[in-house]
């Protein structure tokens, strides 16, 4: 199957410090690495930096999906108990379909590495032909969450959430995605054959 079509990612960080200037947002240039080495089909991105405030996370959710036609919009930060971590009812506020496997599996991956992985409120959900996924904040917890677990060998023990990512792209209407398999493969059913 081919399709030339581009993929286009909004790519969201959300950070009140980083927004203000205070450090530098290390989200988004993560992201764009490791789309580097994990696509093979053609994509770009569509940046975004803004603070932790639920109408403009919202906001910027509907611009990036209806007016700019991200087939995939990924947010870093504010998932977590804090006060102002607002960024899983922010993207539950604009969806159309709640995916909520993408969450429970962030979670599980995040287990793997840290105990506190239970205190994420991820989400995953569908808003017109787009995907949105809240991701974590830091570039580590960023790789595994795409990537899943491996062993030293590099072999695959959990899988990463992306594998799933392409397929669902697929079944919304967006653009053939293919991977580097041995950053990310991608999974997609095999198809039935007709038996008459």
């Amino acid at each position: 199957m081919t399709n030339t079509e581009e993929l286009l990612i909004g790519l969201l960080s959300i950070s009140d410090r980083a927004a203000q200037g205070v450090y530098e947002d290390q989200g988004i240039p993560a992201l764009e690495e490791w789309f580097g080495q994990a696509l093979s089909s053609r994509w770009r991105a569509e940046k975004r930096l803004i603070a932790d405030d639920r109408a403009t996370i919202e906001r910027t959710l509907i611009e990036l999906v209806d007016e700019v036609h991200c087939h995939l919009v990924l947010t870093t930060g504010g998932t977590g108990p804090a006060p102002r971590d607002v960024t899983p009812e922010a993207t539950l506020a604009v969806a159309d379909k709640v995916l909520p496997g993408f969450g429970e599996e962030m979670r599980r991956i995040g287990l793997n590495f840290v105990p506190t992985a239970i205190l994420s409120r991820q989400v995953g959900v569908v808003r017109g032909r787009a995907l949105i996924l809240n991701l974590p904040g830091q570039p580590k917890s960023i790789r595994e969450t795409l990537e899943g677990v491996k062993s030293a060998d590099g072999a695959v023990v959990v899988s990463g959430i992306f594998a799933a990512v392409p397929y669902c792209i697929d079944l919304i209407g967006g653009p053939y995605i293919t991977t580097i398999d041995q950053v990310v493969k991608a999974f997609r059913p095999k198809a039935k054959k007709n038996e008459g």
